[in-house]
């Protein structure tokens, strides 16, 4: 008896490249791998999506839809611009690499240049040049990007090492801090003694990030309105 293919459909290659990149990370992320989870033969992607990157852009296309879905902040400018900020990294945070395949794509698909377009719209009520307002807005998308990038990545590093049993105790790197001068280590040994690295990638943290954004903003339309 002939054995029955699979059914595939793109949702469900889709679905399946969210499971995939949340287990193996984007860097062992392979069409061939992908093919193996769904249960057919490489090739046989190829007659829904071009390419690997052709996949990526299907998929960063899928988060800038659900930013889209979640934003619904309004006011001035700046509450738009903060509203912004807290959806896409909530959204970011709950898809796996999805902050890599915003970065490694280009606004070439519907829901891309929606959300690029909407993110615009934030800056338009501001007495700013095009430039300005374009630059406002990939400023605080970077941001965004990087500190969600940070917190992933941080996070796999601290598996990793534990996982391979290299991380250095605490008893041990207070020992080498206090080894070490005020003048090589002062600054970074009172902050790490007083638990401030801690607070790297909390929500207190993103929060100050993107406030001091907002008012560098707000300091170059006040200086141009002089």
């Amino acid at each position: 008896m002939k054995k029955q293919q699979p059914q595939i459909s793109e949702d469900k290659i889709l679905k399946t490249s969210w499971e995939l990149l949340g287990e193996e990370g984007i860097e062992k992320f392979s069409m061939r791998r992908l093919a193996d989870r769904l249960g057919i033969q490489a090739p046989s992607l190829y007659w829904y999506f071009k390419s690997k990157q052709n996949l990526y852009q299907r998929l960063a296309n899928q988060i800038s839809k659900i930013i889209l879905e979640e934003f619904h902040t309004e006011g001035d400018w700046k509450e738009q611009m903060a509203g912004l900020a807290i959806t896409v990294q909530s959204v970011l945070r709950r898809y796996p690499c999805s902050t890599q395949l915003m970065m490694m794509t280009l606004p070439h698909e519907p829901d891309m240049i929606r959300l690029t377009n909407r993110m615009l719209l934030c800056m338009e009520p501001t007495p700013l040049e095009q430039e300005q307002k374009l630059q406002a807005v990939i400023t605080l998308l970077n941001y965004v990007f990087y500190f969600v990038l940070d917190e992933y990545q941080h996070q796999r590093n601290i598996s990793a090492m534990l996982k391979d049993q290299v991380a250095i105790p605490g008893g041990e790197m207070i020992r080498l801090l206090d080894s070490m001068s005020e003048t090589e280590a002062g600054v970074f040994r009172r902050m790490y003694k007083n638990g401030l690295f801690e607070l790297m990638g909390t929500d207190a943290a993103f929060e100050f990030g993107w406030k001091l954004i907002l008012l560098g903003i707000e300091q170059v339309i006040k200086e141009q309105e002089k």
